[in-house]
């Protein structure tokens, strides 16, 4: 958390790769009405004010207890999935193809979802630098989130490529652009 991955995604986007945002295919879950309703039958309607899934208050309800937590990602993980592998059906028709097909996957390695890529890449940033961003979004229970993710190091060891996202974003951009050569000589 806080290391940059949407950021990185960005550039990856600029650099010519297709892209997809987990972050993105979550919100989209969140507003139909088959997740919702689950939500709301879960933890009841002050989760979804007005039938709009709160984020916030769903964080609240989920990392209260291990097994609130864990119910939560057994209803959005498969369901992310799925649009993941429908997202990859959609890039490899696509003519030309792009320089890559990234998906930013936060909780990658601690979902066990990295066998489903090529490759990996993992954005690290020095710790004062992620506190600061993790703080400035306003994260909810950032000290619970943070508890149950892989330390940077493990995740940058079990990686393909691990970039660094502590500087500008022209430094990270350079460094992306050397994963994607490096990628479209695999």
């Amino acid at each position: 958390m806080g290391a940059g991955k949407s950021t990185a995604l960005d550039a990856l986007k600029r650099l010519g790769a297709a892209t997809l945002s987990t972050d993105a295919v979550v919100h989209e879950l969140y507003a139909s009405p088959e997740l919702r309703d689950l939500v709301v039958a879960r933890w009841g309607e002050q989760v979804a004010p007005g039938g709009v899934v709160d984020r916030a208050a769903i964080a609240a309800r989920a990392f209260t207890a291990p097994s609130e937590r864990a119910w939560l990602e057994g209803q959005v993980w498969p369901r992310v999935a799925a649009r993941i592998a429908a997202w990859r059906e959609q890039i490899a028709a696509c003519e030309p193809a792009p320089a890559a097909a990234v998906v930013e996957t936060p909780l990658l390695f601690e979902a066990g979802m990295e066998a489903i890529y090529d490759a990996t890449v993992a954005v690290v940033a020095d710790e004062a630098v992620r506190t600061q961003r993790a703080a400035a979004r306003g994260h909810v229970g950032v000290d619970e989130r943070a508890a149950r993710q892989l330390p940077q190091e493990e995740k940058a060891r079990r990686a393909t490529y691990t970039v660094s996202n502590s500087g500008t974003i022209e430094e990270l951009e350079r460094e992306l652009s050397g994963v994607l050569s490096s990628l479209g000589s695999r």
